[in-house]
């Protein structure tokens, strides 16, 4: 295993623990390494309920990234109106949608070829 699997591993791991501290909803990881051109290696995607659950979820990602990894996003965008925020960590890039504009946009079919591991609930 590469050092930048390992990275993505546990990168991965520490977005989703971020989602589930502040109850992020239907957590889907699209893995990419496998498809040609693609910008990244995952996907992340989740929803929250409201704009502020999403920028809460986004804080929340941002903050335990932060403290586990030393690392941080190197963009984020759509934090202004709350309704999809992207979050690039270069090799993961987290998608975090109120629901109704998650299946408007629906992004998890435009990428239908990728092995999509969906993380259940806690709560």
């Amino acid at each position: 295993m590469t050092k930048k699997e390992v990275s993505n591993d546990i990168l991965l791991a520490n977005i989703i623990k971020g989602i589930e501290e502040v109850k992020g909803n239907d957590i889907d990881i699209l893995d990419l390494r496998e498809l040609d051109n693609t910008v990244c290696d995952y996907f992340v995607i989740c929803n929250g309920n409201s704009n502020t659950q999403v920028n809460a979820i986004v804080n929340s990602i941002q903050k335990v990234v932060s403290k586990e990894l030393k690392d941080k996003p190197w963009h984020v965008e759509g934090t202004d109106n709350g309704e999809w925020v992207l979050m690039d960590y270069i090799h993961i890039v987290v998608h975090v949608f109120q629901k109704h504009i998650r299946e408007y946009y629906n992004i998890e079919s435009l990428w239908g070829d990728a092995k999509i591991t969906s993380i259940e609930n806690k709560y």
